[in-house]
């Protein structure tokens, strides 16, 4: 019961004399819940009720038999992690709280060291030698990509590299001195969230520095100690980690407060939505944590999720190991395979994850029930058996065998449990923190479900400076049929905004300060005028009431190139009398500055200085001139995406226009595809025989299309640039490069579409 268990935490936590922590954590959440920042506790701290009561968890651990024991018992005497995650961009805060609770002189963070690797390490020696960079690009690229990998390691991996040294004095010399500095410390930075507070001035414990000017991780001081040893010496370690995605949570909550007048609690989303349990069966995971990527998306298809329970087996199960029990799992739940339990005991510990030992939970629960050990003595255990150590994996064998034989169990069957779990003790997930990361996916895709375009606006303005993201985003918007527009001096902000259709749907409209080459302090003035005036007419009467003195040159041709100046003209011609409106910008800030914008008439009334004009030029941009510049600046083209998604927007629901629906997966496989030629190359075969390479641009990338010479003939005349083209043939897979093999194609367009569906019906 929930009395007993919370008893025998609390009588745990004496004994192990870990209260004053409990209560230094309990100070801390209680300052971020009353500061409103988002939070969440990873770890196995999830697993403590006595936690979950003090408010520093959102996780009960009774439903998910969370055991305590995985985060604090009585054999393993040292303190327990209780790893806090704070949304990124209030972090700081929860520090300054500790500094001005605690004492400036009793609150530090952690200094960590990076270490020379063995392709870091060629390359500054390389330098230092004064090799030429591509030579020694040549010889770093050898290394096989492999974490943590050594010098000596790659000699045997890779026999290329061993036989460059052995027939190069220059590859020699470059790897001999590379290998008496590998390993060593090549620089210091600021532990990305660890955070030590102590009883007495850290300056009687600890050395202290402070943080270097280029260290973006810290503005506090920092120990010189690292994790390890600041640990040896007993003092207090928070880890206190910066979460882009609870970032995301507040302010869509913000977003959906403001725009739909709808408040909530992360706590009070119900935990069965079937919106959201659809969108992570149709793979639709952009911007959804810990669910991104290719192999994930495809996993959670085929399992089709539909419990919290689902959801944080998936994190626990995609990771190199227990990765290849995924099929099994899903096998197991649509009931296509029957789970296997040799024993009946098993099936009470395993039938949550379908007879696959997916969590630590389990294994510690199996060595109980098995071998009688006590949860504790079983957590220390499984993290010796971790270690994969010949000696100790015999010793805790012959333990576990005499220990079921105890209990009853025949020795065969304790010995088939024992090779049960082997395998399992090393790589076996911890459930709480996958409750707890799991809750977090949950909560980011019910959101993206139910409240997309809230969802999406906050999730491009946390990666606004991280181009990939925001073009992967910027796709998905369109996806969601959630249209992005260009950024608009007029209508948008520095950030991605929420504006209103006609129809009173939402549209996004990009932010000003995610353009390349423009940042925030160049766009707000012009926009505190525009709150205060309204839209500008033109660019004139922007020069006259707007504050453009932090606008430079290049910032105002990346703004016009972007289309944020469509309101006033075309882009060409705009472009074309830059220096016109700055120096404009320039002698009306004087005239505003000298109080002469207005001129007294014969009446005596103040009446304004008539507006100076600025006459552009005659000429229209191209298209594709228009298109090149929005991907150098936005990183796609927004008018290129927002032409082409509404003359795909009649495709089948079996036809492609997404890159990212095609995978290595489909290797051999026909599909369909619609899209625009945007390129076209003639190259022959070996046997001198002509082929084309098409590359057809789809909604958020191209695939190169290869026409054979025995289907050329039949689509002569399609295969021009600009020309939308459905084309259906089989995925090829060269070097990780995904192409297409044409089969059949023909011209597309919404009317032949049209015209057909209305003939077929």
């Amino acid at each position: 019961t929930y009395v007993e268990r919370l008893k025998y935490e609390l009588e745990v936590i004496k004994q192990t004399k870990f209260d004053n922590y409990f209560l230094v954590v309990w100070d801390i959440s209680k300052f971020v819940r009353l500061r409103d920042i988002f939070f969440a506790v990873r770890g196995s701290a999830a697993a403590s009720l006595v936690l979950y009561c003090l408010g520093v968890t959102d996780v009960d651990p009774m439903p998910y038999t969370l055991v305590f024991e995985r985060f604090l018992n009585l054999e393993r005497k040292e303190m327990p992690d209780i790893d806090m995650d704070f949304q990124d961009d209030r972090r700081e805060e929860v520090i300054n709280y500790c500094i001005d609770k605690y004492g400036r002189e009793h609150v530090a963070q952690i200094i960590t060291f990076g270490t020379m690797g063995a392709k870091g390490v060629l390359r500054d020696v390389g330098r230092a030698l004064a090799m030429p960079y591509g030579d020694v690009d040549q010889v770093a690229r050898m290394i096989p990509t492999k974490l943590g990998i050594t010098l000596n390691e790659a000699k045997e991996l890779n026999p290329e590299f061993q036989q460059a040294i052995d027939t190069d004095e220059a590859v020699k010399k470059l790897v001999e001195t590379a290998e008496g500095l590998e390993g060593l410390i090549r620089h210091s930075s600021t532990h990305a969230a660890a955070v030590v507070i102590s009883e007495e001035p850290l300056t009687d414990i600890v050395p202290l520095q402070r943080p270097s000017k280029n260290d973006e991780n810290s503005m506090f001081t920092t120990t010189q100690y690292a994790m390890d040893p600041v640990a040896a010496l007993g003092l207090l370690k928070m880890d206190f980690l910066g979460l882009v995605n609870l970032t995301v949570l507040a302010k869509s909550r913000d977003l959906i407060a403001e725009n739909q007048d709808i408040t909530f609690n992360l706590n009070d989303i119900p935990l069965d939505d079937s919106n959201t349990y659809d969108l992570l069966a149709r793979g639709e995971t952009v911007g959804v944590f810990q669910m991104e990527g290719g192999g994930m998306t495809r996993n959670l298809k085929e399992l089709k999720p539909t419990s919290l329970g689902d959801v944080a087996a998936m994190i626990a199960l995609y990771r190199p190991g227990p990765m290849e029990h995924i099929g099994t799992f899903i096998d197991a739940k649509h009931g296509r395979t029957a789970p296997s339990y040799p024993h009946p005991a098993l099936e009470e510990i395993l039938e949550e994850t379908y007879g696959v030992i997916v969590y630590q939970d389990q294994v510690l629960h199996l060595f109980r029930t098995f071998a009688g050990y006590s949860l504790g003595e079983a957590d220390i255990v499984r993290k010796a058996m971790g270690k994969k150590i010949p000696a100790i994996m015999a010793q805790e064998k012959e333990k576990f065998l005499s220990g079921g034989t105890k209990l009853g169990f025949d020795r065969e069957l304790a010995e088939q449990i024992f090779t049960l779990i082997e395998p399992f003790a090393g790589y076996a997930f911890n459930k709480a923190h996958s409750i707890s990361y799991g809750l977090i996916t949950y909560w980011t895709a019910y959101l993206k479900a139910n409240y997309p375009a809230e969802y999406m606006v906050a999730l491009l303005n946390a990666y606004m400076g991280n181009p990939e993201r925001t073009v992967s985003a910027v796709v998905d918007c369109q996806r969601m049929n959630i249209p992005v527009k260009l950024p608009n001096i007029n209508t948008g902000g520095t950030d991605f905004t929420i504006a209103k259709q006609e129809d009173g749907s939402p549209v996004i409209v990009f932010g000003m300060a995610a353009i390349k080459g423009v940042g925030a302090g160049a766009i707000e003035p012009i926009l505190e005028a525009r709150e205060k005036e309204g839209p500008f007419e033109s660019f004139e009467q922007m020069c006259r009431v707007a504050d453009m003195s932090g606008l430079k040159k290049n910032n105002l041709e990346s703004l016009i190139k972007a289309g944020a100046f469509d309101d006033f003209g075309d882009r060409g011609p705009l472009l074309s009398v830059t220096e016109r409106i700055l120096s404009l910008a320039h002698s009306e800030a004087g005239l505003r500055e000298s109080d002469q914008t207005s001129m007294f008439d014969l009446f005596g009334d103040s009446v304004p200085t008539p507006l100076a004009n600025i006459t552009l030029p005659e000429g229209k941009t191209s298209d594709r001139e228009t298109e090149e510049w929005e991907r150098e600046l936005l990183g796609l083209s927004l008018s290129g995406v927002n032409h082409l998604a509404n003359l795909l927007s009649s495709a089948g629901s079996d036809t492609i226009v997404f890159k990212n629906d095609i995978g290595p997966h489909q290797a051999g496989k026909k599909v369909s595809i619609v899209g625009q030629v945007s390129t076209v190359i003639q190259r022959f075969t070996r046997k001198n025989k002509p082929f084309q390479i098409a590359t057809v641009s789809l909604m958020d990338g191209t695939i190169d299309v290869f026409v054979w010479e025995d289907k050329m003939e039949a689509t002569k005349g399609l295969w021009e640039e600009g020309k939308l083209v459905a084309v259906a043939g089989t995925i090829r897979v060269r070097n990780d490069e995904i192409s297409m093999s044409c089969q059949d194609a023909e011209e597309y367009s919404p009317e032949i579409i049209e015209k057909a569906a209305s003939t077929n019906s």
